[in-house]
């Protein structure tokens, strides 16, 4: 199986920090927040990485390379002049990560979620995984219940930003810009999406405050 680790975005939330350092090179501990997700991947099985990429992406590129120092392979996907959003920037990236179900991650969490526990039924397009609220998401993003993910305010957890994708779920899909959240709400209101729940290890270091937070693991 192949994966996809988002990392076109800007960063802006870190202000100053990310107008010379791009969100995914961030250290937390003694790697970088992407280098963090690669490792992940590759102690779960997956090798083969596609990373996309827009703001700042030649230093992302430089530092990674193709992935040989980690043990895997990358390939990237560049996204110019302005990064596509999650959803837009995976449809893109459609023609490298192929036909099959594909992983995607978020570049910006920190997680132990065992991926073998993350599969696809044979008639959804999507399944995630799904956290406690954290405080700031603290109404969720979408409803979970008995493994389905449903269109009501019961139960109300937040997306990971870890999932397994089937590439049909973009067919019919006119590309542009635009986030991979409306394309699940999408689906969802026909039961095509299915979820598991992580109670281990997981942060989302969208900001300086949430890195100091993860950062205590470290220390």
């Amino acid at each position: 199986m192949k994966a996809i680790i988002l990392a076109a975005g800007k960063g802006k939330r870190f202000g100053e920090i990310t107008k010379k350092i791009p969100k995914p090179l961030i250290k937390l501990g003694d790697k970088t927040l992407i280098e963090h997700n690669i490792l992940l991947l590759k102690d779960n099985g997956i090798n083969d990485i596609v990373i996309n990429v827009s703001y700042l992406s030649d230093l992302i590129i430089n530092f990674l390379g193709d992935g040989q120092k980690y043990g895997v392979k990358i390939n990237y996907s560049i996204e110019k002049p302005e990064p596509y959003e999650t959803g837009g920037g995976i449809q893109y990236a459609l023609p490298i990560l192929g036909n099959k179900p594909f992983l995607v991650l978020n570049s910006d969490i920190y997680t132990n979620f065992r991926l073998s526990d993350l599969s696809l039924n044979e008639n959804d397009l999507a399944s995630l995984v799904m956290v406690k609220n954290p405080a700031h998401n603290k109404y969720g993003d979408f409803s979970f219940n008995d493994g389905r993910l449903q269109n009501s305010n019961e139960n109300m957890m937040t997306y990971s930003g870890i999932g397994i994708y089937d590439p049909k779920i973009f067919n019919n899909k006119e590309f542009s810009k635009y986030k991979l959240i409306d394309l699940l709400v999408e689906n969802i209101r026909k039961n095509k999406v299915s979820a598991v729940a992580h109670d281990g290890i997981w942060f989302d270091i969208g900001d300086k405050k949430k890195l100091n937070i993860a950062e205590k693991l470290f220390s």
